[in-house]
């Protein structure tokens, strides 16, 4: 019998595969656990929607990291942190307080998809990488003053 998989089921295929099964497998296992349908015309077909539909997400959220990179690329945001000494910082800049800084200019970025090549715990100028989508990355600067 060939069903179509909704999720992936180990050593058999992975979600929208076709795969050929015996009757009972599929009746009695992956029926019952809705991990596959059967494979007819009307199956197939909301699959092929389906694929279709996510493939068109897939390519919009690509056309707006694009363009949100091109509007990033090479701003510079401004932190204002305490300091002591010679510049050096009561703590260090993290990507919470650059994403937070980057967020009140309008961009929506996670802290999680920013790159800080050296921690930052000094007054200056830093360069810190920003990645929106696998294709898509930008560098921003990040410059550190001190208040008062």
């Amino acid at each position: 019998m060939k069903v179509i998989l909704l999720e992936d089921v180990k050593g058999l295929g992975k979600a929208d595969d076709i795969v050929e099964v015996n009757d009972g497998y599929a009746r009695n296992f992956l029926f019952k656990k809705n991990m596959a349908l059967e494979s007819t015309p009307s199956n197939l077909n909301s699959i092929k929607i389906k694929k279709a539909a996510q493939a068109e997400r897939a390519r919009r959220h690509f056309e707006e990291c694009k363009e949100t990179g091109s509007k990033l690329a090479g701003q510079t945001f401004k932190l204002e942190m305490k300091a002591g000494e010679g510049g050096r910082l009561y703590g260090a800049v993290t990507a919470l307080d650059i994403a937070a800084a980057v967020s009140k200019a309008g961009f929506v970025i996670d802290k999680k998809n920013l790159t800080i090549k050296n921690p930052i715990k000094a007054i200056g100028s830093y360069d810190v990488a920003v990645k929106l989508h696998t294709e898509v990355s930008v560098n921003i600067k990040v410059q550190v003053v001190a208040v008062e």
